[in-house]
């Protein structure tokens, strides 16, 4: 009871903040949802709640998701600084220190497969910690942890910086980028082309092969921006990096076969 007395609140607030941003009185607003102007004060006063055809009509005046209009109290952002995403998403805030620097958050390593439940939330993205680079402006930025061996020279411990893609027709070819998709996650790979139903991605190491992402599996992507390695990092040839993977996985197989092998003469034997 206490959650839906919160949530109705804040929905009433906000219904009565955008009210006074779009210079309309109580009877005009009433007047183009199709209401009577009684019924529309009683849910800017919180004493009743919008039917889901009344919150689609509110929704679509205002250009505003109904999860944002009944979950966050947007008087604490500017409008301008909300960063509206595709299906009615967004990510808040658009957070700058005060030289006018973006906040970057950092998906924590230990985390990270949260953040396809935690994207679309806003208080799990601001609840994530933040820094602060001044060479990175003019976007939207956020930090994905490093996994795996297929980005050299990324390694575990290190950190991508990505700059938000708004449309996936702004992808350039042979450049990197951090896909989160519903299949695989966060990703970082290099894009290669794009048909109708799909996009081709690449890893920079070239024992792994290429392979398709459909569009309906994608749900943000990244441009790389900058990266963030640990202390003990150390620089790695691509070709030498691409050879002794080959060779460790070589090695592997073949103590994985001498095992099999041992077995079956063990079992024969008895």
């Amino acid at each position: 009871m206490l959650l839906q007395f919160v949530t109705m609140s804040i929905f009433s607030d906000n219904i009565r903040f955008l009210r006074g941003k779009k210079e309309k009185t109580q009877q005009e607003l009433a007047n183009t949802l199709k209401l009577t102007r009684s019924r529309y004060v009683s849910y800017e006063d919180g004493r009743s709640e919008p039917p889901i055809e009344i919150l689609i009509k509110i929704s679509k005046f205002f250009n505003l998701s109904i999860d944002l209009l009944v979950s966050v109290d947007i008087r604490k952002y500017p409008l301008e600084d909300i960063l509206k995403l595709p299906d009615n998403r967004i990510v808040l805030p658009v957070v700058v220190d005060q030289l006018g620097n973006n906040s970057i958050e950092i998906v924590p390593q230990k985390a990270s497969m949260g953040y396809l439940s935690g994207y679309s939330d806003p208080e799990y993205i601001e609840s994530l910690q933040r820094i602060t680079l001044p060479f990175l402006t003019n976007g939207k930025y956020r930090a994905f942890p490093a996994q795996g061996d297929s980005m050299p020279p990324f390694k575990d411990g290190s950190y991508i910086i990505g700059k938000y893609v708004e449309n996936i027709d702004d992808l350039k070819p042979n450049k990197s980028y951090v896909f989160v998709t519903l299949n695989d996650g966060i990703s970082y790979k290099r894009f290669t082309s794009k048909n109708k139903k799909s996009i081709t991605v690449a890893a920079d190491n070239s024992f792994y092969q290429p392979y398709d992402i459909p569009l309906g599996e994608i749900v943000e992507i990244w441009q790389y921006a900058s990266g963030i390695f640990p202390e003990d990092f150390e620089a790695v040839s691509f070709e030498n990096y691409d050879v002794k993977d080959m060779f460790s996985e070589l090695k592997n197989n073949i103590k994985e076969l001498e095992n099999k092998v041992f077995n079956l003469k063990i079992k024969q034997g008895s």
